[in-house]
């Protein structure tokens, strides 16, 4: 898709269709202004005869008027003039696209650019704008015995901006916007892909086609011989039960020189059956989603290669399957992790935190500055903050403020979670160093402890992806989460996003 930005007046804008903006009680945005002026009024009387509504989230789809180059004419609902969030602008630039999704079009003027949305300039704006068309594109049909075609088959995007400035930032969001969109799409694609396509060795050939693709990553993958020559225990034992092949699988980006890297840790288990302590049936099928961790993990690290930061970034994804059998790890069995502590197994379905563990130790060989893990991890962080909000739990109030604040910014908001030594109470053990669960209460928090016992002395954060990776339902699908957090983030790091 090809970008452009513009300081031309809507009217003037020859595209199959341009977006504009309306508030409550009919006040017209700038670009809806202009198209009223320019068709002498022909706005204003469609909204006063009510064949427009102005409430937020409405959208119109009108052939243009006289006086205005573009075809037609898409008329959206902004909600209260003054008070237009992020959340609402981006809920608005939906509903247009979807309104548009099944229509054939080629080309595309974006009017909603040039509102005044709080906390967001033209470069937020036109990033927003970028993620949401790229979204609308987005098809899962590759398990499909006749794929569907493309919504549309669009190929220019112009994107109003006020001034020079503007437009310049504009489209400095509009690359980043579309870099984070593909990312998005990655993670959705990986975590949508069944568990018999999408192994641990599906994983690590797709992270080497990455770098094949991306000249600028390495990947290299550690097969179980290396995996059990590094000691990790805890990763061996949840792979255990099944027959396929656990992999390690490491990519480095370098983009810079002398800086040390941030580690970004993915959960990849690409199917949990919970091993010996089973799943109920229900919704089992959901257990695919379980990689999304290092689907997102990976998929950033795309992001971070096409944008070509200049920061040094590596990740450790470990990937296995946690399956039941005569081989699998058994409730009371006592492994010993990588780092040489021990941990009494007293819920194989508590595997996720397992397999992280070790890989924080093999992190730490890259002497990272910062380590964040991404986790599809518990249960009872979907019972704490549902579906909306990631939690993030940290041992470094700033990496946590940052991560944030990152979220914040990008649409993909998370929420801190504390660690505290009373929570980790309930990992204690009679016969290992600690356990890998506590009770049923502050489960999140508790599995978050779990992990903090492997990071002394790194500055790190735990992401617990359980209620945002996916949704259920009708709309079942992987969501891609938390890719535009952690791409914020790393640009807020490099330096490359405006203030």
């Amino acid at each position: 898709m090809k970008y452009q930005t513009t300081t031309r007046a809507a009217s003037r804008i020859s595209a199959d269709c341009l977006i504009v903006g309306v508030y409550d009680r009919n006040k017209l945005g700038a670009a809806a202004a202009d198209v009223d002026t320019a068709s002498g009024g022909w706005l204003t009387m469609q909204l006063r005869r009510g064949d427009v509504a102005s409430a937020l989230g409405s959208a119109t789809l009108l052939p243009a008027p006289e006086g205005i180059k573009a075809e037609r004419v898409l008329v959206v609902g902004l909600g209260k003039f003054g008070d237009v969030s992020t959340a609402r602008f981006r809920k608005a630039t939906a509903k247009a696209m979807g309104v548009l999704k099944d229509r054939k079009l080629k080309s595309l003027a974006v009017g909603l650019t040039v509102e005044d949305v709080s906390g967001a300039g033209s470069y937020y704006l036109a990033r927003h704008v970028s993620e949401l068309i790229e979204a609308s594109q987005y098809v899962f049909d590759r398990m499909k015995s006749k794929r569907e075609r493309s919504r549309t088959a669009l190929a220019s995007i112009t994107l109003l901006a006020p001034s020079r400035k503007d437009a310049n930032q504009a489209m400095r969001g509009a690359e980043h916007g579309s870099a984070i969109a593909e990312g998005t799409g990655i993670a959705k694609d990986l975590g949508n892909l069944p568990p018999n396509v999408c192994t641990p060795s599906y994983l690590a050939r797709f992270a080497r086609e990455q770098a094949k693709k991306r000249r600028n990553l390495e990947t290299r993958v550690l097969g179980e011989t290396e995996i059990r020559r590094l000691k990790m225990g805890t990763f061996l034992s949840v792979t255990g039960g099944t027959q396929e092949p656990a992999k390690l699988i490491v990519m480095q980006y370098k983009g810079a020189t002398g800086q040390k890297p941030v580690a970004l840790i993915g959960k990849g288990i690409t199917f949990d059956a919970g091993g010996i302590s089973l799943k109920p049936p229900q919704a089992m099928d959901e257990m695919k989603y379980d990689m999304c961790g290092a689907a997102s993990v990976i998929a950033t690290m795309a992001v971070v290669a096409r944008l070509k930061l200049p920061i040094n970034v590596v990740a450790v994804v470990p990937a296995c399957e946690n399956l039941p059998s005569g081989t699998a790890t058994r409730p009371g069995d006592i492994v010993t992790s990588m780092s040489g502590q021990t941990v009494e197994i007293l819920n194989t379905d508590a595997e996720g935190r397992l397999i992280l563990c070790d890989a924080i130790t093999y992190a730490r060989r890259f002497k990272p500055d910062a380590v964040i893990d991404v986790a599809t991890l518990t249960g009872a962080c979907v019972i704490a903050l549902g579906h909306h909000r990631t939690a993030v739990m940290s041992n470094d109030d700033g990496l946590s403020d940052a991560l944030l604040d990152a979220g914040i910014h990008a649409e993909d908001r998370a929420w801190p979670m504390p660690l505290a030594e009373e929570y980790a109470e309930a990992l204690k053990s009679n016969f290992a160093d600690f356990a890998n669960v506590g009770g049923r209460e502050g489960g999140a928090i508790t599995a978050g402890c779990f992990l903090e016992k492997f990071a002394d002395g790194l500055s790190w954060a735990h992401l617990d992806i359980a209620g945002t990776a996916w949704v259920s339902g009708a709309r079942k699908g992987a969501t891609g989460r938390p890719v535009p957090m952690l791409s914020q983030y790393l640009m807020n790091r490099a330096g490359v996003v405006p203030e």
